[in-house]
């Protein structure tokens, strides 16, 4: 079985109960970077998280003392996040292990997790979706943190119909192109931006479709948490005023 797991996009509080407790029970974990994944690893053998039901029926109330014993909270006993194995499962190295992966799990469980966020979405963690749903090995989601869907629900731009881009090409015309589909759409787009990029994005855009509204949300979860927002032209000059920016952007554009 393959679990595909979110994990928090910056602040480590945002890890479901659910998540911790398949972390810990899975006989392995696959990961983009082995390294990064075991300080999360870590981090969740750290927590001690009470015990809760899967779901609460609407007259049913959960007792005082739940996942509670006389010493504290419960814990997992001798089921060590840190314990686990760690796969690497990267854009270089997929190609030689996703069938191997695959075949492994059809006997054994395993945990798919991202460096920040919802495995699958903007990288390679989609093919080995794929190569298990081929090979009848069941996925389960184990639904969490997504850096698109927090930044638009905190955007104030309309929420009703969105269509995310991941990561855009980097002509100005691939980018107008990608954005006309949206436009024609009348959804929301989204998509990713780095810190080197996002002046001359926003500047394509400012260009292309004046009357945009954009919101650009980064370091979302972290301390310095921030959104920049305006029309197309007014968050390229709130970006000019600034020497630097530092963290990837979320980038949300509307044409009405």
């Amino acid at each position: 079985m393959l679990y595909i797991v979110a994990t928090p996009i910056g602040n480590l509080k945002d890890i479901t109960l659910r998540a911790i407790e398949v972390l810990k029970t899975c006989d392995f974990v696959i990961a983009e970077n082995p390294g990064y994944s075991r300080r999360l690893l870590q981090h969740i053998d750290n927590l001690s998280s009470p015990v809760v039901p899967e779901s609460i029926s609407e007259n049913e109330k959960i007792p005082a003392s739940a996942g509670m014993t006389e010493e504290g909270p419960e814990t997992t006993g001798e089921k060590m996040a840190t314990k686990k194995e760690v796969v690497q499962f990267a854009e270089h190295n997929e190609q030689q292990v996703v069938k191997e992966l695959a075949r492994r799990l059809a006997k054994e469980d395993g945990c798919l997790i991202t460096d920040a966020g919802t495995p699958g979405i903007s990288d390679p963690g989609f093919r080995l979706v794929r190569e298990c749903v081929k090979e009848n090995v069941q996925v389960v989601p184990i639904p969490g943190a997504n850096a698109a869907v927090a930044a638009l629900s905190a955007s104030g731009l309309p929420t009703d119909r969105f269509l995310f881009l991941g990561f855009l090409q980097k002509t100005a015309a691939k980018t107008i192109e990608a954005l006309k589909a949206a436009e024609q759409a009348e959804a929301t787009a989204i998509f990713y931006e780095s810190p080197e990029r996002i002046l001359k994005t926003i500047g394509y855009i400012a260009n292309a479709f004046p009357m945009s509204q954009v919101v650009l949300a980064r370091e979302l979860t972290k301390v310095h948490e921030e959104f920049i927002r305006g029309s197309a032209g007014e968050v390229l000059e709130k970006l000019k005023e600034r020497p630097s920016v530092k963290g990837e952007f979320t980038v949300l554009v509307s044409f009405k």
